[in-house]
């Protein structure tokens, strides 16, 4: 498989959503360098973008994710901000990171969502839509 046949693979796979002005989209990546199949480790990593195309500045607070692996294991994963950023957005505003996530099966899914604050205390989740992390021979 060439380069080129991998990236747009790759980009069937990511996931893109808008809730309450808030739009996020996801795009992930096996990275094949850093993954033992021989050990059941696979590694992938995913870029975000959350942008807001709200009337009024947010400033994301926490962050939910849902991880299904190939077996079906469920793992929850919650916490404060996102890569150790809680960033204020303003209308038309964005924030971009990249973080990973392991797994001991060749694919599975990811979705979850943040929390985000407005300027007047009041929360919103934006949701970010199932994508798919798929390995080798997927």
């Amino acid at each position: 498989m060439t380069r080129t046949q991998e990236q747009a693979i790759n980009a069937c796979r990511g996931s893109e959503c808008e809730t309450h002005g808030i739009y996020v989209s996801a795009q992930p990546n096996f990275l094949p360098s850093h993954s033992d199949p021989a050990t059941n480790r696979y590694l992938f990593n995913y870029r975000i973008v959350i942008q807001n195309n709200g009337n009024e500045s947010v400033r994301l607070r926490s962050r939910r994710w849902s991880i299904v692996d190939a077996d079906g294991e469920r793992h929850e994963v919650q916490g404060l901000g996102v890569v150790g950023h809680n960033p204020v957005l303003g209308p038309g505003e964005k924030f971009e990171y990249s973080s990973f996530a392991p797994l001991q099966t060749q694919w599975g899914t990811m979705e979850g969502s943040y929390v985000l604050q407005r300027d007047d205390g009041s929360t919103i989740e934006a949701n970010v839509g199932r994508f798919y992390l798929v390995g080798p021979h997927q």
